[in-house]
């Protein structure tokens, strides 16, 4: 249960495997994502990312420019959830057509 238990808090709420889902086709900054997740406000967006930071599934590089530059990378420990969200989107697709049937 344990296990279990660590796993929802490091991904909970609705937004943390859209995020990482939207970062495993390739790097993005804050604005990039906040397009790509679409509904999520910026103030949500920026926690979200410092949880995700903070479990060590995403990377946040600042390049040294002007003005700065950050950009948001999933980190391979990041990446150990591919067959997790892969799953999870087929089942949302069959949930969808499921429901959408019925």
């Amino acid at each position: 249960m344990l296990s279990i238990k660590d796993a929802l808090e490091a991904l909970e709420g609705r937004w943390k495997l859209l995020i990482l889902f939207s970062l495993s086709s390739s790097p993005k900054r804050f604005k990039q994502l906040a397009k790509d997740v679409v509904g999520i406000t910026d103030k949500t967006l920026s926690k979200e990312l410092k949880n995700l930071e903070a479990n060590k599934l995403v990377k946040r590089t600042v390049h040294d420019t002007f003005p700065p530059t950050v950009e948001y990378t999933i980190t391979p420990h990041g990446l150990s959830l591919e067959k997790v969200i892969e799953e999870l989107h087929y089942w949302g697709l069959a949930h969808r057509a499921e429901i959408i049937e019925k």
